[in-house]
């Protein structure tokens, strides 16, 4: 494949995205494939929250099918990029922890009396 090896760390932009993977261009002449399991070290739930169509992103290159002139690509194994989870984006919602506070209470509550409930059951 013309001058790419494993271990480059170039730059592709983004062409298609499946919940499998992310698809890329690179230099317009070739194409790779970012597999889910090569976008974070976390879960990922959403490939969304790591990339958009268009987007510009550094991988490492970690294999080669010179026959396809397809490129097997990785986030998480660049270097310059060692948390691919910086893309992940957390959207807090304006209550915040509010809800368990209101709530704890009555979910204390109610599992004393279901274990109560299930003591008495066995006497």
């Amino acid at each position: 494949m013309y001058n790419y090896k494993i271990g480059d760390v170039i730059e592709v932009v983004v062409s298609g995205i499946e919940r499998y993977g992310i698809f890329v261009n690179v230099n317009n002449k070739y194409s790779g494939l970012i597999h889910i399991s090569e976008i974070s070290n976390s879960f990922v739930k959403n490939i969304n929250d790591y990339a958009q169509l268009g987007d510009v992103l550094k991988v490492k290159i970690i294999g080669i099918d010179e026959k396809k002139c397809q490129l097997k690509l990785s986030i998480k194994e660049n270097n310059s990029q060692k948390d691919a989870g910086n893309y992940f984006k957390i959207v807090e919602t304006p209550k915040g922890f509010s809800t368990l506070e209101v709530k704890l209470e009555q979910w204390i509550e109610e599992k004393e009396k279901e274990i109560l409930e299930e003591q008495l059951k066995k006497l």
